[in-house]
């Protein structure tokens, strides 16, 4: 068994906002020293990325999960996806409303399921046959974690994230979201789309955050691994030239990433982005700011 091993998470790229992020940050810490843990012991990046997520969602730190804010006619639609990169197995949900955990209704589509994305009541469909814990009373539930006013025509957003590399050098992918503030019923971003707001393969793990429109148009995620694979640049090279692609087209955002040798990159043209890392060579970080 190799003794190489790592993880990153994000909560969400975006502007600064007037809140301290003090407690999300120790939030973000505790999920890593559980994860190092896991990892070192041998468990497989898919289980460690789905059960982390899964904490990012319930925590309410972040703009998923309970966090996560109403659309414009006051009802919760989230998304999320998740990837194995041994296999390239994928699955993801949209437009879900009423279940706590749509990281593990994108689970239920990837395993449960020959598809890759079901949306809306066939994603709720799936979620209710397989008993995941429902949703009754979402404006007792759901605390949004951004509460100050969309300005007209801005894409306000949020996401969570997480990647990881096991000892058997097996690399695995989570993401989830509550979607733009605000947003029109039935949007969907990048976050559960392959390969624009996910991605793993047996080489990179990147999961996206920011403006979805915009990776969306640019295939972020997937691009990261097409520029190590066709370009055989670096993951620091692939990374930047992925997200400077987005920042062309006039997008913001970040992505965490991560390569088969254990290199982790996290850059972001946002003002902020929530992130932590942690590594079997030593590293260990968590940040909001720059």
């Amino acid at each position: 068994m190799a003794e190489n091993w790592a993880l990153a998470l994000h909560g969400g790229a975006g502007p600064l906002r007037p809140r301290d992020h003090a407690g999300a940050e120790a939030h973000m810490a505790e999920l890593l020293r559980e994860g190092q843990t896991r990892l070192a012991r041998g468990e497989a990046a898919l289980e460690v990325v789905h059960s982390l997520v899964i904490a990012l969602e319930e925590c309410g730190h972040h703009i998923a999960g309970r966090g996560s804010s109403p659309n414009a006619i006051g009802q919760w639609e989230l998304d999320a996806a998740i990837m194995d990169g041994r296999s390239r197995n994928a699955g993801a949900v949209a437009s879900l409303r009423g279940f706590k955990s749509p990281v593990t209704a994108a689970r239920l589509v990837m395993e449960e399921t020959k598809h890759v994305l079901i949306v809306g009541k066939g994603a709720a469909m799936i979620a209710r046959e397989h008993k995941l814990e429902r949703v009754h009373k979402p404006k007792k539930y759901y605390k949004p974690a951004v509460t100050i006013p969309v300005k007209k025509g801005e894409l306000s957003h949020g996401t969570v994230g997480a990647i990881a590399l096991d000892t058997k050098g097996r690399l695995a992918a989570a993401t989830s979201t509550g979607g733009l503030l605000g947003k029109t019923p039935g949007r969907v971003g990048d976050t559960p789309i392959i390969g624009a707001g996910i991605w793993a393969d047996e080489r990179v793990a990147v999961c996206c955050t920011g403006q979805g429109e915009y990776f969306l148009r640019t295939n972020a995620a997937a691009d990261v691994s097409s520029r190590v694979r066709y370009g055989k640049q670096n993951l620091k090279a692939a990374s930047d030239g992925a997200l400077e692609d987005l920042n062309l087209l006039g997008g913001d955002g970040g992505m965490i990433c991560l390569d088969v040798l254990g290199h982790v990159e996290m850059p972001f043209n946002a003002e902020t982005m929530k992130r932590g890392v942690v590594t079997s060579a030593g590293r260990f970080e968590v940040a909001t700011m720059r």
